[in-house]
């Protein structure tokens, strides 16, 4: 079942529900008929009522309606609302009454006075309806609107975060290749070479706020060839990604931060390096990424250290997923240093 039929069923439930309360009404201004007499004749006029501006307000252009947050088509805006609502509660006194009538009441002969207390009560029940169902939509438009500010202004932090990072990768790299150009030329060449094709898959990257997770593991590849070139053997890598987590999507540059981390802070320190192993797993719901190293490490027990990277990566995991993401950091002085980022699916 479509968007546009749910809503429709729900809609016509909550007049159904409006008209037994109506029928409570009518039976104590015309006890003879009884309740269930009443509440035929209510659903006839409600439910023609209902059909008409249901099902009218799809003649409507939807750039004359209301946003729907769920895609549905809104409330008609301004006059095309008022008149839509005049229509469907005239079709109702006139058609849904008839119906009622002959269905509920064949044999009954009403005065004028019955007949132009029935018109009253169907205008109001009609307009009350009808602006219950009009402030229904147009605060489903406002929450649609604030959720599409939300979402724009949390892509737009996603960029800046972005922003700042390559910057901060990019400087070291090059800080990097100065120093192999007076003393290894050939090393350097190939750095070069490597930097070019990371520059182009993250300027590719840079389009949008996630991208598929073997996207990620590919850069994340590029740019440990960048490290390779200069720690030589002291850099051991293991890159695991199991083939069906291959196309989740995750935020750009969620992983190279940390790895970035653990070579500086990990293995550098060390003259014998380390080892670097990037890995990802499903569990349950969420999609956990590991960066395990086997370098330096730091107690845990005492304040974190201010590490860039680490800092930008739980302000994007922040700004992207709220309550619903994670890091979380194990370390031990000597063993190496464990990260985990979780992101729900």
């Amino acid at each position: 079942m479509n968007i546009f039929w749910r809503n429709a069923l729900r809609h016509m439930l909550q007049v159904l529900a409006f008209c037994c309360v109506v029928a409570v009404l009518t039976t104590a201004i015309w006890p003879r008929n009884g309740y269930l007499v009443q509440l035929g004749n209510s659903a006839a006029i409600g439910l023609t009522t209902w059909a008409v501006i249901e099902f009218g307000r799809l003649l409507v252009h939807p750039k004359h309606c209301y946003t729907s947050h769920d895609g549905d088509h809104g409330w008609p805006r301004g006059w095309r609302g008022v008149a839509l609502a005049v229509v469907g509660i005239a079709c109702g006194f006139f058609i849904g009454d008839a119906i009622g009538n002959r269905l509920f009441t064949p044999d009954t002969v009403r005065s004028d006075q019955d007949n132009y207390l029935g018109l009253i009560i169907t205008i109001v029940a009609g307009a009350v309806a009808t602006f219950y169902f009009y402030t229904r939509g147009k605060a489903a438009a406002l929450e649609a609107g604030k959720a599409a500010a939300e979402r724009d202004a949390s892509e737009a932090r996603l960029m800046l975060l972005q922003s700042q990072l390559e910057p901060h990768m990019l400087f070291n790299t090059l800080a990097n290749l100065r120093a192999l150009i007076g003393v290894d030329p050939a090393a350097a060449q190939r750095m070069l070479d490597h930097l070019n094709g990371y520059l182009r898959s993250t300027l590719e990257a840079s389009r949008s706020t996630q991208h598929p997770l073997a996207a990620e593991f590919a850069r994340l590849a590029d740019y440990l060839e960048l490290m390779a070139i200069r720690m030589g053997p002291r850099l051991q890598v293991a890159l695991e990604l199991p083939p069906e987590l291959a196309d989740l999507p995750v935020p750009p540059l969620i992983l190279q931060p940390l790895v970035e981390n653990a070579i500086q802070h990990g293995l550098e320190p060390q003259v014998a390096g380390g080892r670097i192993t990037v890995s990802a797993a499903r569990q349950g719901e969420a999609l956990q990424l590991t960066v395990a190293d086997t370098g330096a490490g730091f107690d845990a027990a005492q304040a974190r250290p201010n590490r860039f990277g680490m800092a930008q990566v739980t302000e994007r995991m922040r700004s992207a997923y709220g309550d619903r993401g994670g890091v979380d950091v194990q370390s031990t002085p000597g063993q190496g240093t464990t990260v985990t980022v979780t992101l729900p699916l």
